[in-house]
């Protein structure tokens, strides 16, 4: 509803432009509220209590906390053998997308 002035197409044009922020504003909002839930989805709190992995040097283990992951090889990890970790990682990330298709 717009009466600014007496002329009614006026008052319209007021009002389907006013209608036409209005809506533009909410679908943008939308927008942005969804890209900030995904980044939240993908980035940590920061804590400290928010393990990522573990090295365990006297025991010779590495733990990735988010996968539930040991491996018991520290030295070779270290020196670059990783392939088993991106492996466990890749198949933990294909079954978390695939559960979420599933909703």
């Amino acid at each position: 509803e717009c009466t600014e002035t007496r002329d009614q197409p006026k008052n319209k044009e007021r009002a389907l432009a006013r209608l036409r922020t209005y809506i533009y504003d909410k679908e943008h909002q939308k927008y942005v509220d969804d890209i900030a839930n995904r980044r939240k989805t993908l980035v940590s709190t920061g804590d400290r209590s928010a393990k990522i992995r573990t090295y365990n040097f006297p025991q010779g283990r590495v733990t990735d906390h988010r996968i539930g992951m040991t491996v018991y090889d520290l030295p070779g990890f270290m020196g670059g053998n990783i392939q088993p970790m991106i492996d466990a990682l890749t198949v933990a990330e294909n079954a978390e997308k695939m559960k979420e298709n599933e909703l």
